[in-house]
């Protein structure tokens, strides 16, 4: 149990530094009782949509069974679910963070986040590298999974993309040669 506490100090540690670093336009961590979380990290997150839908992420990870290490209500950590990996998974007013902390260059470059939809939405491929989730009877945008940003410890940029297969969202993370940790941010909004 130690162990697990050490590892979510760290991991909030480095994505606290980083978050600062980045500046006060960064959404804030705010409970939200339209978010609900799993226990664990293959229970994921149910997100609401602008029109009232419900969308589904998941955490598709080898250690999917990890508990998830509760600080706040707003505020959860799973520790060690990848190697030299962990997730920092914030409550936002509009939505969620999965802050993915790299701890070494033994950690994996991709990410993965199955996605499961309402009836009716589809995820849409934006210029900006993020996704749009669509209501395919209005055409309006009802959520976003906006373009991932991915630091070091250096605050220098690391690349980060997605790739979406079928109903699974990628996060592709090239953190080789970066000063660890390494801090990825994949962001959803309503």
């Amino acid at each position: 149990m130690r162990h697990a506490r050490d590892g979510a100090a760290a991991a909030m540690n480095a994505a606290s530094r980083v978050l600062v670093a980045r500046g006060k336009n960064e959404p804030q961590e705010l409970e939200n009782p339209d978010v609900a979380w799993g226990q664990r990290a293959r229970d994921g997150v149910w997100v609401p949509t602008k029109d009232g839908q419900r969308i589904h992420f998941g955490i598709d990870v080898p250690a999917a069974d990890t508990v998830a290490q509760v600080l706040r209500p707003s505020l959860r950590v799973f520790v060690g679910i990848e190697v030299d990996t962990d997730i920092v998974a914030q409550t936002t007013a509009s939505g969620i963070r999965l802050l993915t902390v790299i701890h070494g260059a033994d950690a994996p470059s991709e990410f993965r986040f199955p996605v499961s939809l309402a009836d009716g939405l589809v995820l849409e491929a934006m210029p900006s590298g993020g996704y749009d989730v669509v209501h395919l009877r209005y055409g309006a945008t009802v959520g976003r999974l906006y373009n991932p940003w991915a630091c070091d410890s250096m605050y220098r940029p690391v690349k980060a993309d997605y790739v979406l297969e079928g109903q699974t969202i990628t996060m592709r993370v090239q953190h080789e040669g970066s000063y660890y940790p390494v801090v990825a941010d994949p962001l959803y909004s309503r």
